[in-house]
């Protein structure tokens, strides 16, 4: 009768201890959450909006750039390209705002927002120089 008390003891035992294991093992691993990233919109690069010039048609913008992504409610001479990317782990994500403005079906002026320059061109260099004399 004793033992068979022990056994019974020990197995009520073993029961928490795997459960309290499971819960710890749960709770470690629900810290490594994998967050994926969000990248919407079109993709607006410094060397392509650099390619933007007043005067331009429709169809030249939207062959550069791509369809707008915010289409115009109340002014159909703007267009507005969002780009929004937000890596998992960042608090803050990146955004990148152009409007165009169109007047007379053309491009009259437009507004860029967070989006880079294209990096400057290294100037064409002829053959490199030598330091040391000849000899």
């Amino acid at each position: 009768m004793i033992a068979t008390v022990i056994i019974l003891h020990r197995a009520q035992l073993r029961l928490p201890v795997g459960a309290v294991t499971a819960l710890l093992l749960a709770s470690a691993l629900s810290g490594c959450v994998y967050r994926m990233n969000i990248q919407q919109g079109n993709y607006l690069e410094g060397k392509t909006v650099d390619q933007l010039q007043v005067g331009m048609t429709r169809s030249q913008v939207r062959y550069l750039l791509g369809t707008p992504l915010v289409p115009a409610v109340f002014d159909k001479d703007r267009w507005d390209y969002v780009y929004y990317f937000k890596h998992g782990r960042q608090r803050r994500p990146e955004e990148r705002h152009l409007i165009v403005y169109f007047a007379q079906d053309k491009v009259s002026r437009f507004e860029r927002a967070n989006v880079p320059n294209a990096p400057p061109q290294a100037p064409e260099q002829g053959p490199p120089v030598s330091k040391f004399p000849k000899i």
